[in-house]
């Protein structure tokens, strides 16, 4: 059930993304390692290190936006994100900005921004609660040892990636991807995601 309330949900977001370029943009297709730890632990943004598996991304991400100069031109993208262990599965969407290093193609550096929504778990009980069996302390230590809290089911989508354009149609990225509700969309629990990965992407 829940799984097909993401796809629905991914099917809408991609949707507008590609309705927002009516001429151009690139497909994303990428495997990322699920919940790594060392990339937040380093800059303090609180990866959980509870689950595992791989994180399959796909998605679309338009051309830039010639007519928002003010925003610096960005490109949007939406993207889907299926866990192969099926915890906590993402849809996501935001702008994100390419900076390449020199002349244009070859690398280049790219940040983003998004909001994302999870079928992730939040508010897990405490184990410590009184009164309960030894039988619902033992479930819910479990959950506590092998599932993410992100507090909020909606959730900051920062990003960077380094990429590198190998002809005008294809271009791969060595891609991180976080999510985490920041202490905006929820006070107290705030297990953040990392995702480390690298995807494909052909351009239409």
């Amino acid at each position: 059930m829940k799984t097909a309330l993401l796809a629905a949900v991914a099917g809408a977001a991609l949707a507008c993304a590609v309705a927002s370029s009516a001429s151009a943009g690139e497909l994303i297709v990428g495997a990322y390692k699920h919940d790594v730890t060392f990339i937040g632990e380093a800059v303090g943004l609180g990866a959980a290190g509870r689950e595992d598996g791989v994180d399959l991304h796909i998605g679309y991400r338009t051309d830039r936006l010639e007519n928002v100069r003010w925003l610096g031109k960005p490109q949007v993208h939406a993207f889907v994100s299926l866990n192969s262990e099926n915890t906590s599965n993402f849809v996501a969407a935001g702008l994100s900005w390419p900076i390449d290093f020199g002349a244009e193609g070859g690398f280049y550096f790219r940040p983003g921004m998004g909001l994302a929504y999870t079928d992730g778990e939040t508010g897990l009980p405490p184990v410590n609660e009184p009164g309960i069996s030894q039988a619902e302390i033992d479930r819910r230590l479990k959950l506590y040892n092998t599932r993410i809290d992100f507090g909020s089911k909606v959730l900051f989508q920062p990003e960077l990636a380094l990429g590198y354009r190998f002809n005008d149609k294809w271009a791969a990225e060595l891609s991180y991807v976080h999510l985490s509700n920041g202490q905006i969309f929820h006070q107290g629990k705030n297990q953040g995601l990392d995702d480390l990965g690298v995807r494909l992407l052909y351009a239409f």
